[in-house]
């Protein structure tokens, strides 16, 4: 009877239990995102003082400002924006094209083909022999640079290729009997079916491309072409004096500090991800549930 009763209780006091404990641990880790909206919003002497903890001390957006009226960010901010489009684009293009025949048990050769494939994600090259191609193919300085060795992910592309084998095989056969192609199955049935898992891989390729900054600080030596992370990450490494400059305005340089262009810097370039990422959730948790896992 004891133990009917404990168990009874366990039962009501189990998902509650859980639930703190993941509330918890979501609390912890929002708080250094939170940390840094607090403190892009607070004062130089709030922020020396260690008085910033969760809302903003002394509200100001000076730093916004400043990071703004200097014009590369918005610059870099658009060629991150131009780099992701057309690079999750190519992404998902060329993801489709291998997922999909790879996907079909009648292609020729597709064992050879798949353990290739698997033999890539094992051993890669390095940096130099990846410079060096760049280079020789005239790449350098352009976005071509980092779309063309990162047109697809053998990850991804895998996930969808499970995907497509997840979908019945009559859907196929019905749509050959009526006389249509690979390719129009493809383009008006398969694509369709996938757009779960679409938005998953898009949302991978997306921040993938939207928070890289490796490769740019390789291969793209033009500062007008350099995108936003690169620029983050060269704020953060060092703060242009510039920016703190106050132009003779007293109130203005009080309210300026190193910490607080930084964090600014940070929120402007998370925020972008953080409002497509609602849209795409509903997918996003499906895509990846159903394409990680076949039947």
């Amino acid at each position: 009877m004891q133990l009917k009763k404990d168990k009874s209780l366990w039962l009501h006091a189990g998902p509650a239990l859980n639930y703190l404990i993941l509330g918890l641990l979501s609390l912890i880790t929002l708080y250094p995102f939170w940390y840094e909206i607090a403190a892009s919003f607070s004062s130089s002497r709030a922020i020396t003082a260690g008085e910033v903890y969760i809302w903003p001390v002394e509200f100001n957006v000076e730093s916004y400002k400043r990071l703004f009226q200097d014009g590369q960010l918005i610059d870099s901010m658009g060629n991150t924006l131009v780099v992701t489009l057309v690079g999750t684009a190519i992404n998902i293009f060329m993801t489709i094209l291998a997922a999909y025949p790879l996907s079909r048990k009648r292609l020729y050769g597709r064992g050879p083909l798949l353990m290739f494939i698997t033999f890539t994600m094992v051993f890669v090259t390095g940096i130099i022999p990846n410079f060096i191609l760049i280079k020789s193919l005239g790449f350098m300085d352009s976005y071509w640079a980092l779309w063309l060795p990162g047109m697809i992910s053998t990850y991804n592309m895998f996930v969808m290729k499970s995907f497509m084998e997840g979908l019945p095989d009559e859907i196929e056969e019905s749509a050959s009997i009526d006389g249509a192609g690979n390719w129009r199955i493809l383009v008006q049935i398969m694509i369709p079916l996938c757009k779960p898992i679409l938005a998953a891989l898009s949302l991978f390729y997306a921040v993938g491309w939207w928070n890289s900054y490796f490769n740019v600080m390789l291969y793209i030596t033009s500062s007008n072409l350099q995108t936003l992370m690169l620029k983050l990450y060269q704020m953060i490494k060092q703060v242009d004096p510039s920016l703190l400059e106050s132009g003779g305005d007293t109130a203005s340089a009080v309210m300026l500090t190193p910490e607080g262009i930084k964090a600014a810097a940070v929120v402007i370039a998370i925020t972008p991800i953080l409002c497509v990422y609602p849209f795409l959730q509903k997918h996003f948790v499906k895509g990846v549930l159903i394409g990680s896992v076949k039947g």
